[in-house]
């Protein structure tokens, strides 16, 4: 069972799923040296796709993108793997959206900019959780 094995090693199956492409090269390059497997996506249309091809155990989910609304991708997420924990980016005086999410079923979420330490706790916790 290969699955056991990749948990076994301790590493995060994780999905980044946002627009903006420096953003998702920059934070995928910190987070693979904190021991997280990092798949990126840069549309919600892509996330959706990466997870129809394979299993995550947390997803990071930009709330503004230009082909969907991070509300919608995060809807589409939970109908697909109910228990995978989801937690949304969302810029300064975005929080109606993130508490929006929340209630949607969002393990938790973020204003940018953030802290990357806060950041590798907030996936470790959910991971922690979704597994």
């Amino acid at each position: 069972m290969p699955d056991k094995e990749k948990r076994g090693s301790g590493r995060i199956r994780l999905l980044l799923v946002d627009d903006e492409v420096g953003f998702v090269d920059v934070i995928s390059k910190r987070l693979s040296k904190r021991n997280i497997d990092v798949t990126q996506a840069l549309s919600g249309i892509e996330g959706i796709q990466a997870l129809r091809g394979q299993d995550f155990d947390v997803a990071i989910l930009d709330l503004k993108m230009e082909d969907m609304d991070g509300i919608e991708v995060l809807r589409i997420f939970k109908k697909m793997v109910p228990e995978m924990p989801v937690i949304m980016l969302t810029g300064h005086g975005s929080e109606k959206a993130a508490n929006e999410g929340m209630a949607y079923g969002a393990f938790d979420y973020l204003t940018k900019p953030y802290n990357l330490e806060e950041l590798v706790e907030k996936i470790q916790e959910a991971a922690g959780q979704g597994r």
